[in-house]
C-alpha cells in the first residue's frame, strides 16, 4: 500500500503499529500480488486522504465500500473517472443539488473538485475484488476507518459530517464534538433515494454553516468535461 504523506500520516501513526493494522497491511499485499483484481489501483487506495489533508477538511462524506465494476473506483467515494458512466448513486445526488443548489447535472462523476475544497470522500472500507461487493469488509478497514472518524471528531473547528443511510450513520455514531454538524438522510441508491434523501438539501445547509462560521462555502458544481481527458 502507498504512505499518506501528508498531515494525515502524523495522525495515523498510532494505527500503523496496532496488530490490526499489520494484519490489514499483509492481507491487502497479497490481494494485489494474487493475479486477482482489486479496486481501486493501489496507488489510489489513499486518495481520499491525499486530496484533502487533515487540516483542510470541512466536510465529510461517507461511502461503504469502493465501486467493484472496471475502470470505477479511484479512492474517493461515489466518484469516477471522468470516461466511466455517472453510476446510479451519483446521479440521485447531482438531481438533489440541482434542486437544492441549482447546479446543472454535469456529463461526468469525477468528484476530486469537491475532494481539493476540504471535503474527505471517505469510504468505509477502500479497497474491493473485481465484481464482488464488500469482499474486503471485516479485514480491518473498518477499524481502520474508525480511527479515521476519531481524529475528525477531534478536531476543534466546524466541521460538517454528510451521513447518508444506516451504514454511514453507524459510522459516525461516536461523533460528539459540539463544534461539528451532523446531517443525516436516506442513502442516494435508486432503492432508498425517494425516502428522504431527495428534498434534504444537505448541500445548502452545509454551506450556511461554513458561512456561519466564517468559512468558505463548497463549490459543489462539478463542471462539464465534454469528452475531455483530465486525468
Amino acid at each position: 500500500m502507498p504512505a499518506i504523506t501528508n498531515d494525515w500520516a502524523d495522525a495515523l501513526k498510532p494505527e500503523y503499529k496496532k496488530p490490526y493494522y499489520k494484519e490489514l497491511y499483509t492481507k491487502i499485499n497479497e490481494e494485489y500480488a494474487s493475479g486477482r483484481t482489486i479496486y481501486p489501483p493501489a496507488d489510489d487506495i489513499f486518495n481520499a486522504f491525499h486530496l484533502t489533508p487533515l487540516k483542510e477538511v470541512k466536510c465529510v462524506i461517507i461511502g461503504q465500500d469502493p465501486y467493484h465494476g472496471v475502470g470505477q473506483a479511484h479512492g474517493l467515494c461515489f466518484s469516477v473517472k471522468p470516461d466511466v458512466d455517472i453510476p446510479p448513486s451519483l446521479v440521485n445526488i447531482y438531481k438533489e443539488l440541482e434542486d437544492d443548489l441549482g447546479c446543472y447535472v454535469p456529463d461526468n462523476g469525477y468528484l476530486v473538485k469537491w475532494a481539493k475544497q476540504g471535503v474527505l470522500l471517505l469510504n468505509s472500507v477502500l479497497t474491493v475484488r473485481a465484481h464482488q461487493a464488500f469482499s474486503h469488509q471485516g479485514i480491518g478497514w473498518e477499524q481502520f476507518t474508525d480511527a479515521v472518524m476519531n481524529i475528525l471528531n477531534e478536531q476543534d473547528r466546524p466541521i460538517v459530517f454528510l451521513l447518508w443511510g444506516r451504514p454511514a450513520q453507524q459510522k459516525a455514531a461516536k461523533l460528539n464534538n459540539p463544534n461539528h454538524l451532523i446531517l443525516k438522510a436516506p442513502h442516494p441508491s435508486p432503492l432508498s433515494a425517494y425516502r428522504g434523501f431527495f428534498g434534504c438539501r444537505h448541500f445548502s445547509k452545509a454551506n450556511e454553516f461554513l458561512k456561519e462560521h466564517g468559512l468558505e462555502p463548497i463549490d459543489w458544481q462539478i463542471e462539464n468535461v465534454n469528452g475531455r481527458d483530465i486525468g
